[in-house]
């Protein structure tokens, strides 16, 4: 059954939001002070509606750049001018922080979309009638919805599309969901495909064939090599980093530039930093290059390929990188002492064991990197409620056209 409703804010999210007296509605692709007509959605979700049509539009809005927006789950937010856009999400890491009762500035957001995505996951699903479909996952569901572009994607991943369906045919007979992640590399696209299960000889050589047709750097599956014919590296500062398959990157190569500088910024003349989180190094080689620096991560496959780049990398000081688990043995106060400033980048779920130690500790400099305000926000309390005195929160959008914002944030002793 349609109702009109008329929609107060855009949340975090980038749904709108309509106000009644029993809840908040949410209405994606709804901007603040549209009239709107919606339905309900199927299931069990009384706080949600459907976009069936526009009554009245905001100024603010502008037409969707790409066909499949709205349809794809890939993007929340092409329908909002770029000024309007940009203050809500610098505003979502000002409302997390003031929830939190942090008090601090909040720097203007940082565009780091630069060239676009440079790594992707496709999924590939066999359809009704034995329609082999690769694609993104569709908005609000697990429907594939088939793509042979994305504009918000790096030039460098130009014929990602093609290899992923030519990859996907030969295997999805085997009749299991694929993912199928491609990066970006210096030599060429790195893929790794996943859910496939064991291959049989003839299905790897199979895909051999299709990863020499599309001159691939790399092919594995889950990890375990299928074919290489270059080793892909990207380059990070001075050095060259040959990637594991499946590596964690930075979205784009201007988000781990913009994010980077601003790590060497806030550690200003440390000699000796710690790099916690380090993955295969986007900040722990560019600090090597003016300071002595230990990186930590679990990974261990990142941590070897970090450690093989700086040892190959002249002109750096010393780094010596270790396979850690920081989350079930963050570094302990004693352990910090000889560091005058830490680094600390985690995933999502943030950094809370790690944070108690580091409120701990005497450490006069702690810089922090995070694509969660909200876990975010709680490590910081723990550090301002040890000690430490919060500087500047800077936002950054290297995640354009959705509501994932990453940070960073200097905290003093």
């Amino acid at each position: 059954m349609a109702e009109i409703l008329t929609i107060d804010h855009v949340g975090h999210r980038g749904d709108g939001v309509a106000l009644d007296a029993a809840q908040s509605i949410y209405v994606p692709y709804a901007l603040a002070g549209e009239t709107v007509e919606v339905e309900g959605v199927p299931g069990n979700h009384p706080d949600r509606r459907r976009l069936l049509r526009v009554e009245r539009a905001s100024a603010e809005r502008i037409t969707p750049f790409c066909p499949h927006f709205g349809v794809c789950g890939g993007c929340a937010i092409q329908h909002w001018n770029t000024a309007s856009y940009q203050a809500w999400k610098r505003n979502i890491v000002i409302e997390t922080l003031a929830q939190a009762k942090i008090t601090c500035e909040v720097a203007p957001l940082l565009d780091a979309h630069g060239a676009g995505r440079r790594r992707m996951t496709l999924h590939a699903r066999m359809g009704t009638h034995d329609v082999l479909k690769v694609g993104f996952a569709a908005a609000g569901s697990h429907d594939i919805v088939p793509v042979d572009r994305c504009p918000i994607l790096d030039p460098a991943l130009d014929g990602a599309l093609k290899a992923a369906w030519a990859i996907a045919e030969p295997l999805i007979s085997v009749g299991k969901p694929l993912d199928i992640q491609a990066t970006a590399t210096r030599n060429g696209l790195d893929i790794d495909v996943r859910g496939s299960g064991a291959l049989p000889t003839a299905m790897i050589t199979t895909l051999s064939r299709v990863a020499e047709k599309h001159r691939l750097a790399r092919l594995t599956r889950h990890g375990e090599l299928v074919l290489m014919r270059s080793a892909p590296e990207i380059p990070i500062g001075k050095a060259k980093v040959a990637l594991p398959p499946g590596s964690f990157l930075q979205a784009t190569v201007a988000g781990e530039e913009t994010l980077a500088a601003l790590v060497r910024d806030h550690c200003g003349r440390a000699k000796h930093i710690a790099d916690l989180f380090c993955g295969v190094g986007p900040f722990a080689l560019r600090l090597a290059e003016k300071a002595r620096v230990a990186a930590l991560d679990s990974d261990a496959g990142a941590v070897g390929a970090l450690q093989k780049a700086a040892q190959g990398t002249s002109g750096l000081k010393p780094l010596n990188a270790e396979a850690r688990d920081l989350f079930r043995r963050p570094l302990m106060p004693q352990e910090l002492r000889d560091f005058d400033a830490v680094v600390f980048d985690p995933p999502r779920q943030g950094a809370q064991a790690q944070a108690t130690q580091l409120a701990a500790s005497k450490v006069p400099v702690i810089v922090a990197v995070s694509c969660n305000a909200a876990t975010f926000a709680r490590d910081a309390k723990i550090l301002i409620d040890g000690g430490y005195r919060i500087d500047v929160v800077t936002p950054v959008d290297q995640f354009r056209h959705t509501p994932h914002v990453e940070l960073v944030a200097r905290f003093r002793r």
